[in-house]
């Protein structure tokens, strides 16, 4: 009997770890445009990437709304909201979550920032972020960094949401250098 449910359970895991592999699509590169999109915010109003440009964009996905990794999440970028508007950034986050969904987790936790529903799932594989858990399609966790143009400055595949805020500032910081874009309140040299 329990070697029955031991070959069970290994199957299981493997089925498992094989759907979300074979599941998954490539993510855009770094250099290269953004996917454009107009999705829907938790207000019910449309929002484009292309409505950003000339700003910093941090894009990321995360599974679901209300579970505790996302929530974490949500919150450390919310803690950081002024961080960001120093660096002329704006984070924008996008999962499969209905529109009500994320008005309501907005509600509850007391987010400011747009959390976009990507209902059809189309910007979730569009940025190589769709993938299966068992038979249920979610977005994976993953962050893209979009510059000023409209290009993909940094890609995050393995995102720790306890750190994760933190980490994509510092490499703002970083990359503004690189540009050498200064931030609102900076002079030009």
């Amino acid at each position: 009997m329990l070697k029955a449910f031991l070959l069970v359970l290994v199957v299981a895991v493997l089925f498992l770890l094989l759907s979300r592999l074979l599941s998954r699509t490539t993510m855009p590169p770094e250099g290269t445009a953004a996917p454009d999109f107009t999705l829907r915010s938790q207000d019910g109003s449309a929002v484009s990437l292309k409505d950003y440009r000339g700003k910093w964009v941090v894009l990321y996905f995360y599974p679901k709304d209300q579970t505790p990794g996302c929530t974490r999440e949500a919150h450390n970028f919310q803690a950081d909201h002024e961080k960001y508007a120093a660096r002329d950034a704006v984070v924008l986050g996008i999962s499969l979550d209905s529109v009500d969904s994320h008005k309501q987790f907005c509600a509850r936790e007391g987010l400011n920032f747009k959390l976009l529903a990507d209902a059809s799932h189309k910007v979730a594989a569009d940025y190589g972020s769709l993938t299966n858990l068992l038979f249920v399609k979610v977005a994976a966790r993953h962050t893209f960094i979009i510059d000023p143009d409209g290009r993909i400055a940094k890609t995050y595949p393995d995102v720790k949401p306890n750190t994760h805020s933190g980490q994509v500032l510092a490499d703002i910081d970083q990359l503004r250098k690189t540009l050498s874009t200064p931030t609102p309140n900076q002079k030009s040299d």
